[in-house]
């Protein structure tokens, strides 16, 4: 056998001190344990105790030391089982106090925080208003992913050694989880161990002892054989409340197996959660970076080609436009007569319209010199007759 299974074969001692001192693991322990799912209502059988858990050799040592024990000796009924007793306790209350003084709420914080910095990244700021900020965004869009880039970047590294930190300790505890678990099995035997060297000799005095002096209490009826018989009976009776007393400390052993065993699956996945964002979330992220920064960089160079392109067509468009309206017009003017045909038309529509009005003006003035004509010769008649009357 190998010094450390002999290391950690169950001991039993009637000395009420031996392996008190015995110092159990630190514990640092991390979330509650998940809630065990519902299972369907089964018959329970109460699990009987007996050696059949034990080797020959530990059915030996609670066979030889069940034969040390002297019930009759209160002292030793009051600390029987109780170096054992005292392990599980201080193991529990360390167990206790590093709950207390431990949270892997820490490094869900720190968790929370990688992901804070990861979904940031390229966060579009408040937009401008307008075109010249649309403009303005446009050329500060690929310094801002490089400065969001770099800030980012120092906050994750940061993070990164805090994980990192949180591994270590989070991998040594369940390095110490294991030998806690071990610990326990040992104490959990030694306790068995104790109840079963107990049992056997209570069974073992009920049987002999005890009957012998009930035998002569009731032969000899005297009042102090009566006496003895009372005291054995109360001493068997107090030797029993003792072993219940180590099952109950046995099932407190027991129950800490699975707990410890929860608490070291809480840490374990906290140590793939971490170890997947170490080797998987950050390099993706930093790869998605990289990448964002080139198509941000072709999109800056196709962009630039793409408003060349435009203004290479708007340009060639204005030109044909141009182009075609200057041959047109050069065209019609070089296919027009010196005088238009419709100028020609207009000036003899204007001229005999002329001659029209001179001829009936001509027409009208000859016509009024007739009339006038006339009016000059009755005027010239009046005259004449009112001369001839002043004359007679």
């Amino acid at each position: 056998m190998s010094d450390n299974n002999a290391s950690m074969m169950p001991e039993l001692t009637l000395a009420p001190n031996d392996g008190a001192a015995q110092e159990a693991p630190q514990l640092v322990l991390g979330n509650e344990a998940p809630e065990a799912p519902a299972q369907e209502e089964k018959k329970i059988e109460a699990v009987k105790l007996d050696d059949s858990m034990l080797t020959d050799a530990e059915k030996k040592m609670v066979e030889d030391f069940s034969k040390k024990i002297d019930i009759t000796d209160s002292q030793l009924v009051l600390q029987y089982g109780s170096a054992a007793q005292k392990s599980v306790s201080t193991f529990s209350e360390n167990a206790l106090n590093n709950v207390r003084n431990k949270d892997l709420g820490e490094v869900g914080d720190t968790l929370t925080n990688l992901v804070v910095e990861l979904k940031n990244f390229g966060a579009d700021e408040e937009e401008k208003k307008g075109i010249f900020g649309f403009f303005k965004k446009a050329g500060n869009k690929m310094e801002t992913m490089k400065a969001q880039y770099g800030k980012a970047e120092a906050s994750v590294d940061k993070i990164c050694r805090e994980l990192e930190q949180h591994q270590i300790t989070l991998m040594k505890d369940i390095a110490m989880f294991d030998e806690m678990y071990e610990l326990n099995l040992k104490y959990y035997k030694e306790l068995t161990m104790y109840i079963l060297a107990g049992k056997k000799r209570l069974e073992e005095v009920k049987a002999t002892e005890l009957e012998e002096l009930r035998k002569k209490a009731e032969a000899t009826g005297a009042a102090e054989d009566a006496q003895a018989y009372n005291d054995m009976v109360q001493m068997c009776n107090r030797f029993e409340k003792k072993l219940h007393d180590l099952e109950l400390t046995r099932m407190v052993s027991i129950q800490m197996g699975p707990q410890t065993r929860m608490l070291q699956n809480n840490d374990t996945l906290m140590v793939e959660k971490i170890q997947s964002s170490l080797v998987n979330t950050i390099p993706l992220w930093k790869s998605q970076m990289v990448l964002a920064l080139g198509l941000e960089n072709s999109r800056k160079a196709t962009a630039a080609q793409t408003a060349v392109t435009e203004a290479t067509n708007e340009l060639l468009k204005k030109n044909a436009d141009m182009l075609r309206m200057g041959t047109i017009n050069t065209a019609k003017e070089a296919e027009r007569s010196i005088i238009d045909i419709e100028t020609l038309q207009h000036t003899n529509q204007q001229l005999i319209s002329t001659l029209d009005e001179v001829i009936q003006i001509q027409k009208d003035g000859a016509q009024k010199r007739k009339e006038a004509e006339v009016e000059l010769g009755r005027i010239e008649g009046e005259l004449k007759a009112k001369l001839l009357e002043l004359r007679g």
